[in-house]
This record gives structure tokens, C-alpha cells and sequence, in this order.
């Protein structure tokens, strides 16, 4: 039932790939319908060409908090953005990098470009549920942390704030223009420029986020937004590989090498991605993983996983909308605030008890269109396919990616005795109810997008270290972390070479046993080299 539920879902969530250039502008409102916009109906409607908001004083209809209509088209990192808007009374306010709120639907919080219709507001920096204001107007700040206390540092007045307003006109259409690039931010009116911004608050800046537009709480408003236009920056981005402790002997479990041979293709992409890899488990200095825009994780999980001692750090990075991805042994976790934990962040994990771990041919011949799926063709591989995960509700944002029906093999032998007795990894009632009487399909490779803005993968596969050979199985994973980081999956997917048997063989924690047999591991690879033709 989780696989056709959630392709339901998928249809809605799905964000199909996007080849952008620097120079591109990209409509975001078609001056007719909401198409890719989504906020109150009793708020919002489409007047005069114009995303139109409005309020009211009436018993019962007056807005108890902030409302906002939220651009569904796309989230945004680097990014100019230039709209007019007209306000007739009250305040709003334009948010972008920001995220969905848990108390309530379409509320959001994060950096907003704000204006009103008084005198004081409009151009400054407010953070949304966020830090509060980070610039009046006229102001040049930047934003620091120090000893946990955050501050707001003003460097310079870089205009006179009544001399701003005097070029902002009542009742009536402004230009309102927002540069995003890195953590400085620049907003203008009217082509004045009212606040520059550098965010050096590592604890709490945000890479990328949503945009969306508010209706403010209080007495009854109108607001209009017409001619919206979003052009997307050059974004680098920053992975970084958690690499476990060494494991399961030659060929296998390799997490070091596996995370090397990803981060070189990250690294050769030519996609502007910055990939390292932290060996031996958790880093010791973890401030390097203030910068990074999602976080790989490949080591041996459960009792021993890297995280389970550090989900409070964990919680803190998530706050920024950070993506995180899991393969392998990396995806189980214990039950308990573990288990919780990678609900939220990736929507789902093994569970013991629950899911089970067996090794199997997975056939893998159709995919949801997605960014993690561009270029990926149809594919056979061997691997310890972990599957019957604990996922996340119906409404979390999680979506199969990769899905297979494992064979009767994996749970039973012909003549229906258990072929692998109950217990916490291997087998139990509930996986044989679901693939053995209701011949569910089972989801191998997943992915959430998170309320905060933030991305999950999750993958089981990649006990076998010889499978990054594979181009499909090793395409799909550098894609999800692209996709995770927020960049821009190629249509074709993440380029990368044609992996040779010394290529896998290099960067292993063991030697290669007396009898390794290359010319196996040779032969898979063209048999899959061929498949692909």
C-alpha cells in the first residue's frame, strides 16, 4: 500500500528537472491563474493581472496570524528576484530561503523582504519566526553569532531612510528587486537600494528555501503582486561524505573508498560542487559541516551509527533546510529518537523488527520522473537490498524512487518453510503479509522533501563496493545528492567516466585476497556497459 499511495503523492510533489542558465529569466506567475501557487483561497485570487490578497475586519473572517501564498514551481537558492507590488493598508512581505511552519498550513518563516503601507518598513530584512529584523532600512549589516548569542551588526548607512521612502509610491504600483548570492543579500525598491546584508550566522543562515508572498494579520488589507520574475545564479554547493569506520573485509562495506569514488565524480562534474570526505566516522572538528548544503552518510548503522549521539547537532543543521543522505548500513537506526529523527530528516529508516536485510537481484525497469531519476535507464544488480523500511505518514513528502517486488526467495524457501527464521533483521510476519499475500512492491531508494525546505535520500543498497560500477546504480545516488543539495541535476544526470576494476579497487580499507578474481569483476562491468546500449 506505501508504494501506490505515495506514487500518488509523488504526482504532486515531483519537480521535474530544470536546465537553468545564469542569464535566464523565468516567469513565475502568468498574470491569469495560480498555476504553482499555493495559499488561502479565502485570501487569495488572481485580480486585474495580479496576485491579489486580501483581508478583512469581519467577525470571523479577520486573520488570526500570517497567511501566505507559496510559489510551488521550485525552492531557490542564488537567485534575482523582481516583481511590483501595490498595498492599500497594512503590512507584507516577500520570503525567500525560508521554510513551512509545523503550527499551521501556509505559514512560513525565513528571510522577508518587507514593505507596508506606512512609512518605516519597507525594503529592511525581517526574519520571519526568524531572527527578527536583520536590517532596517539604509542600513549595511551583517549577521554573527557570538558565545551562542546571536547579533546584529550595523557597519554603515548606505542611504537615508525618509529619503528612501520619498521614492516609494502610496496606493500605487513599486518595483521591488531581491539579489540572493551566497549569505549577502541586496534589496531594492524603485532601483534604490534600502538594506545590503551578509549573513555570517553559521547556526542559523539558510542556503535555500521557498518563496512565497503574505497577507499580515491585523486590520483588513490589499495587496497585488504582478509581473514576477525569477532569475537563478550560480549556486556552488558543498557535500559532505561521512565515511564509517572500516567493516566487512575486502569488496564490501567499503565506505571510505565508496565515498571517495562519489566525491571524485561530484568533484570532476563541472556542476560548481565542492565534495569532501571525513573519514573514520563522525568529524572530529564538526564546525566543517557549518557550510555544507547536505550531508553523506555511508557507514555501518544501528547501536553504532554515527549519529545517534549527535542528533541534537543534527537538529540544529536541519534548521538551516541542509540535505542529508543515508546509504547503505547508514539507513538503519534504532528505534526510539533515532528512528524519530531519521523519520523527519530522510522519511524513513530500517527498522529492526521490521524491515529486513537480504541479499537479492533487484530488477529496477521503471522510474518516477524526477531530478534524482534523470538519465538513469533500467538496471540488474546484485545487493543486499534492504527493504520493508519504516516510513513516514501519507502527507510527510516522501516518494519512492527506486522500487522492486523481491522474490519469494528472499523470505521462504519452495517448499514454504521460513528461509530466513524471524528476528530483528531477517524476517517477521508483517514483511511476508506485505510481499508474499499482497505482493507489494517494495521501495529501496526513497526521497522526502522536508517542511523546513530541507531534502532526504535514503538508499539501501551498496553492500557490494563493485555495484558503484555500475553507471545507473551510481548515477541515481550522485543525483540524489545533488537534488539533496539543492543544485541542479543535468537532464541526463550527473556525468562521470567508466569505472574500471582498478578504480574500484582503489582507496579499500583491506588488501585484495590472494584470490580476488579481477576478470569477474571486469565482466560485470561490461555486461552492464552493454545492457545500457
Amino acid at each position: 500500500m506505501f508504494i501506490q499511495r505515495m506514487c500518488l503523492l509523488l504526482a504532486a510533489l515531483c519537480v521535474s528537472t530544470v536546465s537553468v542558465h545564469a542569464d535566464d529569466w523565468e516567469t513565475i506567475f502568468d498574470g491569469k491563474t495560480l498555476e504553482n501557487w499555493d495559499g488561502n483561497p479565502d485570501v487569495w485570487n488572481v485580480q486585474d493581472g495580479a496576485i491579489t490578497g486580501k483581508t478583512s475586519d469581519e467577525e470571523g473572517k479577520k486573520l488570526k496570524s500570517n497567511t501566505f501564498i507559496i510559489w510551488r514551481g521550485g525552492e531557490v537558492d542564488n537567485f534575482e528576484l523582481e516583481l511590483e507590488y501595490k498595498i492599500v493598508n497594512g503590512n507584507s512581505g516577500i520570503q525567500y530561503r525560508s521554510f513551512e511552519l509545523p503550527d499551521g498550513k501556509w505559514r512560513i518563516g525565513g528571510y522577508q523582504a518587507d514593505f507596508e503601507a506606512g512609512d518605516t518598513y519597507s525594503g529592511i530584512l525581517y526574519g520571519e519566526a526568524y531572527r527578527g529584523i536583520l536590517a532596517q532600512r539604509g542600513q549595511k549589516t551583517e549577521l554573527v553569532r557570538d558565545n551562542g548569542k546571536f547579533e546584529v551588526k550595523v557597519i554603515e548607512q548606505i542611504g537615508d531612510t525618509k529619503e528612501i521612502q520619498s521614492k516609494i509610491k502610496k496606493e500605487d504600483w513599486n518595483k521591488y528587486r531581491i539579489v540572493a548570492d551566497g549569505y549577502h543579500f541586496q534589496h531594492f525598491i524603485n532601483d534604490v537600494q534600502t538594506v545590503d546584508v551578509t549573513d555570517n550566522d553559521k547556526a542559523e543562515r539558510r542556503a535555500a528555501g521557498l518563496l512565497a508572498l503574505q497577507a499580515h494579520a491585523g486590520p483588513a488589507m490589499t495587496v497585488q503582486f504582478r509581473n514576477i520574475r525569477l532569475k537563478r545564479l550560480p549556486a556552488p554547493k558543498k557535500v559532505a561524505f561521512i565515511a564509517g569506520n572500516p567493516s566487512h573485509g575486502y569488496g564490501a562495506h567499503e565506505h571510505r573508498a565508496g565515498c571517495m569514488l562519489l566525491a571524485d565524480e561530484l568533484n570532476n562534474s563541472n556542476l560548481g560542487i565542492t565534495a569532501t570526505v571525513y573519514t573514520k566516522g563522525w568529524p572530529e572538528d564538526d564546525s566543517v559541516l557549518d557550510d555544507a548544503d547536505t550531508i553523506v552518510i555511508y557507514s555501518d548503522g544501528g547501536g553504532g551509527h554515527p549519529f545517534n549521539s549527535k542528533l541534537d547537532r543534527l537538529r540544529a543543521l536541519e534548521k538551516r533546510g541542509i540535505g542529508m543522505v543515508c546509504l547503505h548500513y547508514g539507513v538503519e537506526v534504532p528505534k526510539g529518537p533515532p528512528g524519530e529523527a531519521f523519520l523527519d530528516w530522510t522519511g524513513g529508516y530500517f527498522e529492526t523488527d521490521w524491515s529486513v536485510n537480504p541479499h537479492w537481484t533487484g530488477n529496477f525497469t521503471t522510474f518516477p520522473e524526477h531530478p534524482i531519476t534523470s538519465g538513469v535507464k533500467p538496471f540488474r544488480v546484485n545487493d543486499e537490498w534492504y527493504y520493508h523500511m519504516r516510513f513516514a505518514g501519507d502527507d510527510s513528502g516522501v516518494f519512492p524512487v527506486l522500487t522492486d517486488l523481491p522474490p519469494r526467495s528472499t523470505l521462504v524457501n519452495e517448499d514454504g518453510s521460513l528461509a530466513r527464521g524471524d528476528g530483528p533483521h531477517s524476517n517477521n510476519p508483517a514483511v511476508r503479509e506485505a510481499v508474499l499475500e499482497r505482493k507489494e512492491p517494495q521501495a529501496v531508494a526513497w526521497a522526502r522533501s522536508r517542511r523546513d525546505a530541507g531534502r532526504g535520500f535514503g538508499f539501501t543498497g551498496g553492500h557490494y563496493h563493485w555495484n558503484w560500477g555500475n553507471r545507473d546504480f551510481r548515477t541515481m545516488v550522485l543525483n540524489a545528492i545533488v537534488w539533496t543539495a539543492h543544485g541542479t541535476v543535468p537532464e541526463g544526470g550527473v556525468p562521470s567516466r567508466d569505472l574500471t576494476v582498478a578504480d574500484l579497487q582503489a582507496n579499500q580499507d583491506f588488501d585484495a585476497p590472494g584470490d580476488f578474481n579481477a576478470a569477474r569483476i571486469q565482466a560485470m562491468l561490461d555486461e552492464w556497459a552493454a545492457a545500457r546500449k
